[in-house]
């Protein structure tokens, strides 16, 4: 069982930037970040492979997150660069068995991120 802890989360202004990190327990293959604001279902943000480090991002934040990894440390980082006030929620990491296919089995208890206008 792989425990996935995150941190990094806070109260940023708007057009700012946050850095968030995901600590995991044991190997894992692809990692993600999911998000999920208030009165609304949780959604995809980014995913990385362990492979060869092909990335994946939701439109919405496109051009200004950027997910990357560190394999010795088992680590998965998610840079966030001119924030909104519409990327405020709670930051789930999430990891898989697999870099392909497959469903992410493994989840953080989540960092929350508030942007202020």
């Amino acid at each position: 069982q792989v425990q996935l802890v995150e941190s990094g989360g806070g109260l940023v202004q708007a057009g700012g930037s946050l850095r968030l990190s995901c600590a995991a327990s044991g190997r894992t293959f692809n990692m993600g970040w999911f998000r999920q604001a208030p009165g609304k279902e949780r959604e995809f943000v980014a995913a990385i492979t362990r492979s060869d480090d092909s990335t994946l991002y939701a439109d919405s934040v496109k051009g200004r997150f950027t997910i990357s990894r560190d394999n010795p440390k088992n680590t998965v980082y998610l840079q966030m660069s001119s924030l909104k006030p519409e990327d405020t929620a709670i930051y789930y990491c999430a990891a898989k068995d697999r870099d392909i296919g497959g469903s992410y089995r493994y989840w953080g208890q989540g960092t929350q991120v508030t942007v202020s206008s």
